[in-house]
């Protein structure tokens, strides 16, 4: 026996231990969320069980487990960008995502008197009506566009293209649709209506945050103006689209933004 080698005890040989060691290894990172080094250690462990036996393939267990840690990986990242009640993007998203726009539009939307919705009909109800507003708001969004909630009853649309008609007209049939809704389906008396502030680029130096700002000043707008409506500045002052329903577009500029919607929306 060679100096310094001990005797080794059965069922410790190196190409049996390691493997085991290092998928323990990343057993311990995955709970822990660590799923990069989780995949090292599992990766390590197939390819030293590759290795003690060169013409087998990888054990079954192993790419099972390799799977299983890339589903959980997914579904934890997207549980931490989206919101638990509505399945919107959250703040985290809209935050990270508006760092990397260049000169996206954005509308800030406010559900109306969202506080009496809840004294009136419960907080259940009140749940049920930010989930289905967020459907609504979904609908007919530009494919690389997305809804993210703010906070609150507040939900931000971001369009990372287009000019400024275009989220103009999104934004005012995404308000039409709101109030249209049968609401009285889901309770009866129920109705929903939302106000929203409209920028569609940012100015200089400013950047997609100080939109948000100017967004939530042209809310207060809305408003102040009646609510249910829609606010935009244009040469320095604020517009606000007045319409009543899909079919009356009684004012000249909401039958501006109605010519120039980019797609139709039911």
């Amino acid at each position: 026996m060679a100096a310094g080698n001990g005797p080794r005890r059965a069922g410790t040989h190196p190409s049996r231990t390691l493997p085991t060691t290092h998928e323990a290894l990343a057993e311990s990172y995955a709970a822990r969320g660590e799923w990069r080094r989780a995949y090292e250690h599992l990766r390590t462990a197939m390819d030293l069980s590759r290795s003690s036996t060169p013409q087998a393939r990888a054990p079954e267990q192993y790419r099972r487990e390799v799977e299983q840690l890339r589903r959980e990986h997914a579904q934890a990242r997207h549980e931490s960008l989206t919101d638990s009640l509505t399945a919107a993007y959250n703040r985290r998203y809209l935050d990270r995502r508006l760092d990397t726009l260049a000169s996206p539009a954005v509308a800030l939307l406010d559900l109306d008197l969202f506080k009496h919705v809840n004294d009136r009909f419960g907080h259940l109800v009140g749940d049920q009506v930010l989930q289905r507003v967020v459907l609504l708001l979904r609908q007919c969004l530009p494919s690389d566009a997305f809804c993210a909630r703010y906070g609150g009853e507040e939900f931000v649309l971001v369009l990372p293209r287009g000019g400024r008609r275009e989220v103009i007209a999104i934004t005012e049939r995404a308000r039409i649709r709101v109030a249209e809704h049968p609401w009285s389906g889901l309770r009866a008396g129920l109705a929903v209506t939302i106000s929203a502030g409209v920028v569609p680029e940012p100015k200089p130096p400013g950047g997609p945050h100080d939109q948000l700002l100017e967004a939530d000043s042209l809310l207060y707008e809305a408003k102040r103006a009646g609510r249910n409506l829609v606010a935009f500045r244009e040469h320095g002052h604020v517009r606000v689209i007045r319409t009543v329903g899909a079919a009356q577009w009684g004012d000249a500029d909401a039958k501006t933004v109605r010519t120039h919607a980019t797609q139709p929306c039911p």
